[in-house]
């Protein structure tokens, strides 16, 4: 008891302040991270285990060209009368093409997708992923990643504030981890678990040994979190990363207005089909694309997006093309091999998060680092009881 006491006496108050703070911190956010740590940790695979599961996302692959976007777009019309098509999507060679029906409704977001074969534009499923009063597994975990099952404006900022303290909670961790002894067998310890010992020794070195190894890679995936949880950390980020410039914020060309109705197009080609088809020059080997197919706006330019790798999404090209005149634009940003470290940085932020920047050793890793973050709490949790348990037998012997 001495001992434990000269200890703690021998400590500087920072170190004791650090502690408490691991402690408490830990203790307060801990059901928060494990919940959006285990839903991270099933998110990881969720478009592997769809593809596994939906035959229809896939088609025989064809050595021809895919079908225009318009034929795909009557195809799915056809099936959702009165609807708006909101996305269009072709995937590799042997992926379906895709169209989106995004909706509200009385405050209710409705969300329809109808597959096509992308050679043919033939049908193929029409799926309700939200809105059909049907159960959808991998929306139930989103919604209890992003947001606790809570309404998004309520959970989301309880989500974001529990990563924060959860990065606080690595470096304080890390902290205590850091052996003031830094022989080897000093250091040995902190990086060992000692299988054969007993329960508690080896429910510490979980929390401690494995918390020290994915400090790293839990530090990504936290910081890639809040990127999506607060609008000031994703300006910080992009502050420090770029060297002091603001994040631009999201914008694209506008067609010219003045131009409606001068340029005369072929009626049997639209103009959505003849962008498509100026970009798929430029981009024959292209592993997917994304197009907003209908305009709202009379000065809104076409926008398609091409995805250099299959199953990744910030390796891409955005392609801009007047409404009226099809003339090129260029934005910054529009290619990611040529923009700055700090707008890569935002474009690969998603795929950082899930792992697909590295492909399926890069999920598997997320997978095994969620799962872990995940124990921690848990482990943390059983620390602090042996400990309160030890500190009460102790004052029972105490005459």
């Amino acid at each position: 008891m001495k001992n434990k006491k000269r200890k703690a006496k021998n400590k500087s108050a920072i170190r004791r302040l650090n502690d408490w703070l691991h402690l408490w911190l830990g203790l307060t956010s801990g059901v928060i991270v494990l919940v959006v740590s285990l839903t991270g940790c099933i998110y990881v695979f969720q478009q592997d285990i769809k593809d596994a599961l939906e035959p229809w996302r896939f088609v025989e692959a064809q050595d021809q060209p895919y079908a225009p976007p318009s034929q795909l777009l009557d195809t799915a019309q056809a099936y959702m009368p009165g609807a708006k098509a909101t996305g269009l999507t072709y995937a590799t060679r042997k992926g379906a093409a895709a169209v989106g029906f995004s909706s509200f409704e009385e405050g209710k977001r409705s969300f329809t997708v109808v597959f096509m074969n992308p050679y043919t534009a033939g049908f193929l499923r029409k799926q309700q992923t939200i809105g059909s009063g049907q159960f959808d597994f991998f929306r139930f975990i989103i919604d209890g990643h992003r947001a606790l099952w809570l309404p998004y404006e309520i959970g989301r900022p309880i989500v974001g504030v529990a990563t924060l303290v959860f990065l606080v909670l690595l470096v304080t961790g890390l902290v205590m981890w850091w052996p003031k002894n830094r022989k080897k067998a000093e250091m040995k310890k902190g990086l060992t678990i000692r299988w054969n010992a007993s329960f508690k020794r080896v429910n510490y070195d979980l929390h401690n040994v494995v918390g020290f190894y994915s400090l790293i890679l839990a530090l990504v995936l936290g910081i890639t979190g809040l990127v999506y949880s607060f609008e000031w950390f994703a300006d910080g980020l992009y502050y420090v990363t770029s060297g002091g410039e603001s994040r631009p914020e999201h914008s694209h060309p506008h067609s010219d207005v003045s131009k409606a109705g001068l340029v005369q197009h072929n009626d049997s080609i639209s103009p959505l089909d003849r962008a498509w088809y100026k970009a798929v020059a430029l981009e024959p080997d292209a592993q997917g694309w994304y197009m907003t197919p209908i305009l709202s706006d009379e000065d809104d330019a076409i926008e398609l997006i091409a995805y250099q790798d299959d199953g990744a999404f910030y390796n891409h090209n955005t392609y801009f093309y007047d409404r009226y005149t099809l003339e090129p634009y260029r934005t910054r940003g529009d290619r990611f091999v040529e923009a700055g470290f700090a707008d890569q940085l935002a474009m690969l932020n998603y795929d950082m998060h899930v792992g697909v920047a590295l492909g399926l050793p890069g999920k598997i890793l997320a997978f095994f680092v969620s799962l872990i973050c995940a124990s921690l709490p848990v482990t943390g949790f059983m620390v602090w009881l042996n400990k309160k348990k030890k500190s009460k037998k102790r004052e029972k012997i105490r005459p």
